[in-house]
């Protein structure tokens, strides 16, 4: 008997950003149609450089991170360098997932992204609470 490969038990990168984008998709006016301009990308982890800007060691503490000026603070005067981002580490959200045990694997996502889109749109917590339940 073969063991089944960990992709085939932990969800894939791309069914990660499946979930991520259905999380986007549900997303109340007016904040649904600005979020698709963001860039989504998922990866296993994130980088060192990614750790060392935000000081940790370990990269299971980041799940996720908003790379972009802030709708909030953004001028006309802004130069672009690259759009606005944000990334998902999978192995940190699966590692979370499976030590709460008490959400499936779409709300956990759901809720990494909102979080990370917060950045982007410069929600307070008032804001992200109405959108995203575990904040309230």
């Amino acid at each position: 008997m073969t063991n089944p490969s960990p992709d085939a038990i932990s969800p894939s990168l791309d069914l990660i950003e499946s979930l991520a984008r259905e999380a986007i998709a549900t997303l109340p006016e007016p904040w649904r149609e600005p979020a698709t301009h963001v860039v989504l990308r998922v990866e296993d982890f994130p980088s060192e450089e990614m750790l060392d800007a935000m000081d940790l060691n370990d990269p299971f503490e980041l799940t996720g991170l908003y790379e972009g000026i802030p709708l909030t603070e953004k001028s006309v005067a802004d130069q672009v360098m690259h759009p606005d981002m944000v990334w998902l580490f999978r192995r940190p959200i699966l590692d979370e997932w499976a030590e709460r045990g008490n959400v499936s694997i779409q709300e956990l996502v759901s809720h990494v992204v909102i979080h990370e889109l917060a950045h982007h749109f410069g929600w307070s917590d008032d804001d992200i609470a109405g959108v995203d339940r575990w904040w309230e």
